[in-house]
This record gives structure tokens, C-alpha cells and sequence, in this order.
């Protein structure tokens, strides 16, 4: 019954539940772990991981582990193995155990055990240990002695233990490299132990002495043992261990080529091509032109697909690196070759033709790579060698529906997409070349070739009108049933066409996509087709289709989104009728469009849940609504020096105040308060910028984009109207130079630059120009591709939420906070933490001590710190002071910095109560005061006598 409860517990989703659930559920597993019965102990033992994962603080870590190792330490082996498996699962949490002496000395005290059993798993463990007990001298010894045991499978416990310690620690490294050399090139030792033992040399790289060392030893070994599987073995060694040193890649690099090129063993020349490969990764600055040559020589005369294969693939991962550019310019003194002319361009141009499709996919990789990176001076042909070696395998790929083509098809056209990025002139021709294409593929290969068709056109946007008219005549005929690629490839060419018209479509073309939906697509499917329009600026379309699936969904959450998505589409086609110069108008369409707003912001205030609050949506809306109020308010201002000139008095008004700007009127106030209104809500969208960490690129660029468009407007009205001649546009930033990712950008950056270069002197139009670009939903409104949170937890805490933490004036509060950041399914999609920073605020709530004037930095306590997760947990402490007697609030609020410096305000915020008490000390010298006052004060006066004036 126990362990039921506590499995139910832990199979519960989501975070946040409080310490004494934990605690519960800690107490029922180790109900379990007392029970009688092996099974159910083994059950409760398996169950640790859920428990760690769910609640992952020091406090509960360290008596979960100490449980575990009273279990490995009395248990039968069976038990010991699933407390191993626990440890090695679990860890990242492992430095989390405050004990670790007393945890170490649970479970080292079974390496004394006669059963070789017991002490092989004790070793393993120690080795699943090794990152928080480096430098155990005991452990140290006790696998030494272990390697010289009879039993084999404590021999390979021991060497798993001691690559695990030589990984973490120098001096056990130093100390066992003279051994394990011994043993390896013992004649007693068995060649299969050898080939384990091999292996424990790449750790030996924490000084440049025993690396050198342990090179030396294997250049021995590759020399003295040619069987295939030493030499397999001893080779990758080699490499991982020059990987790790660094300064040996160069040779590395000369000793894996030279056995690509001379050993006839198959094995051998796989292995050496996968180890080129890692260090192809790891350092390409360092393959010099000579080690490409080697390279391409090796692949142009190997007459198998396979090895083929494996050196494109390296040649195609040093092809988008620095080794390329190495490749093409020689050194200063030697010949210099046409690049058309070299081994590397003729190797590509063979393999682009290829019948085997991979080999095909890494020549076109190579080819493209050379063309982008390629100097100017002949490289038309290039070009034109590239485009019909993509064109070719596109072709070949495009009807096959086979895994194998698919990824040989995406790769090409990844290859392409990248090239007419750098080479623009070559787009027309292979934009016609897809759009052929398009009709005799499969389905599979049109959403491929539909998302090709997207990215041009979305980086050169004069392409879409040419390929509006193939798109809609192949959506016409381009779904007959509602299988899955079916459904994909509506979704793909909707885009495409979305892409394509602008955000303008034609009556035409909604009726033939709302053809096709109707006819064959799911609620699902159209709900991406009208996202794919709110983030194309389609309002129009997108409003109708979600009026269509609003009573299609089975969640009355679910109905509010689709409906608060509607009313927002609605408010943006409002906006879309806007024409310049009618500002009537244009005021009628705003207030028409904050009607749809607001009712959205009701509906999608209805569909958030605790489980999905969302925040950016809301946030981004009511922004958006405050926008278009403020937009209306100033082409009111605009419009009331007409019916509200300025006085006749008011010339004398500006001369008798000094200020000029009263000689317009009341306008100028209006003007004034209108600016500080933009300058608000650049504010806000810097905030909200700074908030959305989880956010993708696009709708962090669509935020800043709003944020400028109100910093430009609110410059506009100081240049214009307030202060001509002291108007700073510095913060605009420089927008001319960023290059432009999608049409919505492109549009509002040519307004900007518009009202910036023109200054025409009409607020109105800068206000209708920036009205007529339709309003992008980026993906982030709807969907949340990277999920990062941090949970804290503070000590000391509370008995209760209401109860605050006594401590005493004269004494300083530490506090400690602990901290872990939690991800969803895919962590560090777009931004990695760095570290994060924690902000401890106080403030006096209530004084109870004396009423006297307190110097204000005693009142408050202000302290940040940064600290880099390990392992997603963190923690740190603070000092702090409560001199003023009374109730004070400790604010902890959490941010974090990303790789690139940048701070986000991701959260979150606690806060706790203290209460600054009188230590008894000072209240025994107060009380002692007050009662020779109080005694001073009780004394009768002298009597006043003739006598006592003398």
C-alpha cells in the first residue's frame, strides 16, 4: 500500500508541490526499503530517481542517498546493482549530498567483503562517485589492489573505478599511469584485458608530462601490436587523448591520414576516418592544406561507397569552417591553383552525380560550402556546377519517397537555400526550377520543397509574385485524401502562398484554399493555416477560419483562445482599410479595432489555465491596445490646434515664462504628455523583451520592432514640435543595418526610415504609415519551442506562509538560497543560462522600537549576487542586517544571463517576512534605564527654606 501511494506521487506531472508532500512521499520509500520482501525493497529503491527529479534540493538528496547507502551496505548484491544504477542515473544530483563522509563510509565499507561480487559493484560505485570524492586516498588504494585481483569481473569494475578517478583527479592519474602501463605491456596480461586497460589513457592529459608519456606508450603499442582491434583500440585512444591536450592534434591529425592511406584493413580506415571527423569538429583551424589534399587524394582513388562516404562526410564539415578558406590560399611562396582546378572542386563535382544518394548529398554540401566561401575571381563556373549538381539530385530525390531520399532531398535543399542567400542573382532560375518541380513530386518532397520555396521568398520578396500563380493552380489539385503528408503539404503551400502574396491575398486564392480545407483537411490543419496567416499579416483570412473552428474544439479554454484570436485578426483588419490623409478615418478603425481587442483580451484572459497562464500573450495584447489608444490620442492632439488655437495672449505668455513653446497653446502640454505616453511603452516592451527568455528570434525581433515604433513616434513629436534643435535619435540605434528577416520587418523598417529621412512634419501620416502595416503574431504567441524555469527555495523558511523569522537586532541573518533550473523537452533551443543572478531587497514594513528619524540605508538591505548553475542546481548565501526593531520584507527575485551577456527577467520572486527583535542584552540596559528615570523622576523636590539662599 505504501509504495503504491508513493509510485502515484511521483507519477504525478508538473513541479511546485510543497516539501511535506516530498517528504511523504521519502518516507513511504523508505517504508519500502524496511520491508521484508526483496521485491518490494528493489521497487522502492527504483523509485529514488522520480523522487530526485521531482523535488531536487540538498536537504531531501542527502537522507534519500544515506537511506540508499544503508541499503547497499546491508543488502544482498541484487540490491546493491539497483542502488548503483540509482547513483549513475541520478548523477547530476550526487553533489547535492551534504554527508558525503558518512555516505563514503556506508558504502566503502563493502570493499572489505569476501564475496569478488560485492566489491566489483562497490568499486563500480565508487567510480559512479568519482566526481565528488576525487581525491580519497582510500579509494585511490583500493582500486590499485583491486587491479591485481584473480577475478575478472573485479579486474574490469576496477578499471571502470580508476578511468572514472583519472578523469576527475591529477594526482590519481599520475600515480596509476606507471601501472597501467606495466600491465599493458605485462606479457601475463591477457590481450582482452589489454584492450580494456587501452582505453584509461586518454584521461592521462592534466599535465603535458604524463600526456607525453602516455603518447609515447601508445606509439609503442600501434608499433609493436599490429592486430586489428589493438590497433582500432590504441588509434581512437590516441585521438580522444589529443583532443583533450590540445597541442598533439597536428600530429594526430598526419598519424590517422597516414593509416587512411597506407592500411589496406577496412576497419582500421573506418575508424581513422571517424576520429578525423572528431577532430574536425573539435579544431579545424588546425588542417592545414596539405591534410585536405591527403584527404581528397584518399577519397578520389578508395573504390568503396562506404569510405567514400566517411571522408566526404569530414570534407563536408571542414567545408563550412575556417579549413576551407586555409585550402584556397596557399602559402605565401607556393603556386597558386585555379579552385576549379583543385583536387577538393573535382572530388565534389564527381560525387555530386553520384548513384549513391548520401555520397550525392555531401558533394553538393562540399561544392555549395566552396561557391559561398569561394574568393570572387572564378567563380561563375562554380556557380553554375553547384546549381546543376542541386538540380540534378533534386530531381532524382524529388519522386522517391524513401527515408533515405528525404534526408538526401533536405540536405540539397538546405545547400541551396544557403547558396542563393549569398549569391541572390542565381534565384529566378532555381525558384522556376522548384516550381516545376512541385508538380511531379511526391507528396513528402513538396513540403520539403514548399519550405524551400517559403525561405526565398521570404529573403527576396520580388520572387513571390512570380510564383503566386504555380502555387495556387497546384493547391487546386494538391490534396485527395487526408493522410498525414497530405495534410502537411496544405499547411506547406499555404504558407508559401502567404509568403508570396504579402499579406495581401486575393478573393481567388482564399476561395481555393477554403476549397481544399473544406474538403479534406482536419480542425487541426486549418488551425495551423490560420496561424501561418495571423503571422503573415493575413488578418482577414485568419479571422475566418478561426470563426470556423471556434465550436469545433472540446475545451471551453480551447474556445477562448480561438476566439480571443479571432477578435484580435478582426481588430487588425480593421486597421487595414486605413488610407493616407482621412485621419477621421482612421480614428473610427482604431476605435473599431480596440472594440475587437478588448473583447479578445476578455477571452483570452478566459482561456488561460495554472498550467498555461498565458502571460506573454496577454502582455503582448494589452500593449498592443495601449499602443492604438495612444496612436488615437495623438492624431486627436494633432487635430485640436484646429479647433483649439493657441490664444491671442499667448505670445506674451512664452516671453513672460521664457518658455517658447507656450506660444502654441495648450498643444504643446498635450504634445509633451503624448511623448512621455511612447516613451512609456517603450519601456514596457523592453520589459517584455527582457522577460521572454523561453522566446524564439522572430518574436524577440517582432517585440523590438513595436519598441522602436513607439521610440520613433515619440522622437518625432521632440524633433518636430518640442525641441528641434536638441532632438537626439540615439536611441533609435542604427536600423539601416540590420538585414531584414521577414516581410512584416522589412515593412515597418522602410516606414521608420520614411518618417527619420523625410521629416515631413505630419505626426498623422507617421501615425497611419505605422497603422497600414498589418500586425505580426509570431510563433511564440502560439507555440513554446523552449521551456526554462527556476525554482527557489530559501532557508531559513517560515513554520508558516504568515509567520516571520525572529532574529535579533544586534545579530546579521544569513540566508541561504538554493536554486534549480527546470527545462521542458528541448533545453537551450534558443539561449543557454550562464548564470543567474539573484537580487535580495529589504524593506521596513513596521517599527516597534522608538520613534526617531532612521538613517534610510539601515532601513533597507540591497544585495546581488551571480552564481553559474552546475548541473541545473545553484546556491548561495546572504548577510543580512536588521538594526531598526520591526516587521521587514526580504525580497529574492531570480534572473538569469545567457551566453551572450544579456540579462532576462525571467523570475521568480519570493518573498519573506522578518521580524528585527531587542536582544536581551540591550532590553536588560533599556529596562535598567528606564527604572532609574522612572526612580529619578519619583524623588520629592527639596524644600525651599530662608537658609538655603546662603
Amino acid at each position: 500500500m505504501s509504495l503504491s501511494t508513493a509510485r502515484s506521487f511521483l507519477s504525478e506531472a508538473g513541479y511546485g508541490e510543497q516539501e511535506l508532500d516530498a517528504n511523504s512521499a521519502l518516507m513511504e520509500l523508505d517504508k519500502g526499503l524496511r520491508s521484508g520482501k526483496l521485491g518490494e525493497q528493489c521497487e522502492a529503491v527504483v523509485l529514488f530517481p522520480k523522487l530526485f527529479q521531482k523535488y531536487p534540493f540538498p536537504i531531501l538528496i542527502n537522507s534519500a542517498f544515506l537511506k540508499l547507502a544503508d541499503i547497499f551496505r546491508l543488502g544482498n548484491n541484487f540490491l546493491r546493482l539497483c542502488v548503483l544504477k540509482v547513483t549513475q542515473q541520478s548523477e547530476k544530483h550526487l553533489e547535492k549530498i551534504l554527508n558525503v563522509d558518512e555516505f563514503v563510509k556506508r558504502v566503502f565499507s563493502v570493499i572489505h567483503s569476501n564475496d569478488p561480487v560485492a566489491r566489483a559493484i562497490t568499486l563500480r560505485m565508487l567510480g559512479s562517485l568519482a566526481s565528488i570524492i576525487p581525491e580519497r586516498k582510500n579509494a585511490h588504494h583500493s582500486i590499485r589492489q583491486s587491479l591485481d585481483s584473480h577475478d575478472n569481473v573485479e579486474v574490469e569494475a576496477a578499471i571502470f573505478a580508476a578511468a572514472s578517478f583519472s578523469a576527475q583527479s591529477k594526482d590519481f592519474a599520475a600515480g596509476i599511469c606507471n601501472k597501467i602501463s606495466e600491465m599493458i605491456q605485462g606479457l601475463d596480461t591477457p590481450v582482452d584485458l589489454k584492450l580494456k586497460l587501452i582505453p584509461m589513457l586518454q584521461h592521462m592529459h592534466h599535465d603535458a608530462n604524463l600526456a607525453s608519456s602516455s603518447r609515447e606508450l601508445l606509439q609503442q603499442l600501434v608499433n609493436s601490436y599490429p592486430s586489428t582491434p589493438m590497433v582500432i583500440v590504441t588509434l581512437h585512444t590516441f585521438t580522444q587523448l589529443a583532443a583533450s591536450s590540445l597541442i598533439d592534434i597536428p600530429k594526430q591529425l598526419q598519424l590517422l591520414l597516414q593509416y587512411l592511406k597506407d592500411d589496406p584493413r577496412k576497419a582500421v580506415k573506418r575508424l581513422a576516418i571517424q576520429d578525423l571527423k572528431l577532430l574536425a569538429k573539435k579544431a579545424p583551424h588546425l588542417w592545414i592544406r596539405e591534410n585536405t589534399q591527403t584527404l581528397c587524394e584518399c577519397a578520389l582513388t578508395s573504390p568503396y561507397n562506404s569510405l567514400k562516404l566517411g571522408m566526404l562526410a569530414v570534407l563536408s564539415t571542414l567545408s563550412g569552417t575556417i579549413a576551407i578558406k586555409q585550402y584556397f590560399n596557399p602559402v605565401t611562396g607556393s603556386s597558386s591553383v585555379p579552385p576549379r582546378l583543385t583536387d577538393l572542386v573535382k572530388l565534389a563535382q564527381e560525387c555530386c552525380y553520384h548513384s549513391n544518394l548520401a555520397v550525392a548529398a555531401h558533394g553538393v554540401i562540399v561544392l555549395a560550402n566552396i561557391a559561398i566561401s569561394c574568393p570572387e575571381k572564378d567563380i561563375v563556373q562554380l556557380e553554375q556546377d553547384t546549381v546543376l549538381g542541386v538540380e540534378s539530385l533534386l530531381m532524382l530525390c524529388s519522386q522517391d519517397s524513401s527515408s533515405s531520399a528525404q534526408a538526401t532531398l533536405k540536405t540539397a535543399l538546405t545547400s541551396l537555400v544557403q547558396l542563393l542567400k549569398s549569391r541572390p542573382h542565381l534565384s529566378q532560375s532555381a525558384v522556376e526550377f522548384l516550381l516545376g518541380q512541385l508538380h511531379s513530386a511526391c507528396d513528402a518532397s513538396r513540403v520539403l520543397m514548399c519550405h524551400a520555396l517559403a525561405a526565398i521568398a521570404t529573403h527576396l520578396p520580388v520572387l513571390g509574385d512570380g510564383m503566386l500563380g504555380d502555387l495556387v493552380d497546384l493547391y487546386r489539385v494538391a490534396s485527395h485524401s487526408s493522410t498525414d503528408k497530405q495534410q502537411e503539404l496544405l499547411v506547406s503551400l499555404a504558407t508559401v502562398i502567404f509568403v508570396a502574396s504579402q499579406s495581401s491575398l486575393s478573393a481567388e486564392v482564399k476561395m481555393v484554399i477554403k476549397q481544399q480545407l473544406e474538403n479534406v483537411a482536419n480542425g487541426w490543419t486549418v488551425y495551423r493555416i490560420a496561424r501561418q496567416a495571423s503571422r503573415m499579416g493575413c488578418h482577414e483570412f485568419s479571422s475566418e477560419l478561426y470563426q470556423s473552428l471556434r465550436t469545433r474544439v472540446a475545451s471551453e479554454h480551447f474556445y477562448f483562445w480561438l476566439n480571443s484570436l479571432k477578435e484580435f485578426s478582426q481588430a487588425e483588419q480593421c486597421l487595414s482599410h486605413v488610407e493616407d490623409g482621412n485621419y477621421s478615418a482612421a480614428m473610427s478603425a482604431i476605435a473599431e479595432a480596440l472594440r475587437s481587442y478588448q473583447k479578445g483580451i476578455a477571452s483570452l484572459t478566459a482561456a488561460s489555465t495554472p498550467l498555461s497562464p498565458l502571460t506573454f500573450q496577454c502582455e503582448f495584447v494589452k500593449l498592443r491596445i495601449d499602443t492604438l489608444q495612444a496612436l488615437s490620442q495623438l492624431i486627436c492632439t494633432c487635430n485640436s490646434l484646429k479647433t483649439s488655437p493657441p490664444p491671442a495672449i499667448a505670445t506674451t505668455v512664452a516671453l513672460t515664462s521664457g518658455n517658447e513653446l507656450q506660444r502654441c497653446g495648450r498643444i504643446s502640454m498635450q504634445m509633451k504628455v503624448s511623448m512621455d505616453e511612447f516613451r512609456s511603452l517603450a519601456a514596457r516592451y523592453s520589459d517584455l523583451h527582457q522577460s521572454s527568455f523561453d522566446a524564439d528570434y522572430a518574436t524577440l525581433r517582432n517585440v523590438e520592432l513595436q519598441q522602436q515604433s513607439c521610440l520613433l513616434v515619440s522622437h518625432v513629436i521632440e524633433a518636430l514640435i518640442l525641441d528641434p534643435q536638441a532632438a537626439s535619435f540615439q536611441e533609435y540605434g542604427t536600423l539601416g543595418s540590420v538585414q531584414t528577416e521577414s516581410e512584416y520587418e522589412r515593412r515597418m523598417m522602410s516606414v521608420f526610415n520614411r518618417v527619420l529621412e523625410e521629416h515631413t512634419g505630419c505626426l498623422c501620416d507617421a501615425v497611419i504609415a505605422l497603422l497600414k502595416v498589418p500586425l505580426s503574431f509570431q510563433r511564440y504567441f502560439f507555440q513554446k519551442l523552449q521551456s526554462t524555469s527556476i525554482k527557489l527555495a530559501i532557508s531559513p523558511s517560515p513554520r508558516t506562509p504568515t509567520e516571520p523569522i525572529p532574529v535579533q537586532s544586534s545579530q546579521q541573518l544569513t540566508l541561504k538560497v538554493e536554486g534549480v533550473v527546470q527545462h521542458g523537452s528541448t533545453p537551450g533551443l534558443f539561449r543557454k543560462i550562464q548564470s543567474v543572478c539573484l537580487n535580495v531587497t529589504s524593506t521596513l514594513q513596521s517599527k516597534t522600537g522608538p520613534d526617531y528619524k532612521i538613517p534610510l540605508d539601515t532601513k533597507t538591505n540591497e544585495i546581488e549576487q551571480r552564481v553559474e548553475p552546475h548541473n541545473d542546481y545553484f546556491s548561495t548565501q546572504f548577510l543580512l542586517n536588521f538594526s531598526i526593531l520591526g516587521t521587514h520584507t526580504v525580497t529574492v527575485e531570480a534572473s538569469v544571463v545567457d551566453e551572450s551577456g544579456i540579462e532576462w527577467k525571467t523570475g521568480p520572486k519570493t518573498t519573506v517576512s522578518v521580524k528585527s527583535l531587542e536582544d536581551p542584552y540591550s532590553q536588560q540596559l533599556r529596562h535598567q534605564l528606564q527604572q532609574q528615570q522612572q526612580q529619578a523622576g519619583a524623588q520629592p523636590a527639596p524644600q525651599r527654606s530662608a537658609y538655603a539662599r546662603f
